[in-house]
């Protein structure tokens, strides 16, 4: 059986600037709980197309790698660790 491709990337952004990256497969649901843990945002950003689960991980792990080498090795405001 073929795995599911129903999850993609994200950024949440207050203007331009990345406060946080991520991973979903409903990004109203998501959106909604980070408004409810006290996430200052304006925005989510979709940054990825739809892949499987597995798949968005990496590419989450890879999108804050590239955040970190050009903000001095630190994380987006509300990330927690390196891998997401």
């Amino acid at each position: 059986m073929a795995k599911s491709r129903d999850t993609f990337t994200y950024d949440l952004k207050v203007g331009n600037k990345v406060v946080y990256r991520g991973t979903t497969n409903n990004a109203e649901r998501r959106e909604r709980e980070h408004r409810e843990d006290g996430v200052r945002f304006d925005k989510l950003v979709k940054t990825s197309v739809s892949m499987t689960k597995e798949g968005a991980k990496k590419q989450e792990s890879k999108n804050l790698e590239t955040y970190r080498r050009s903000h001095g090795g630190r994380n987006p405001k509300y990330n927690k660790d390196d891998d997401g």
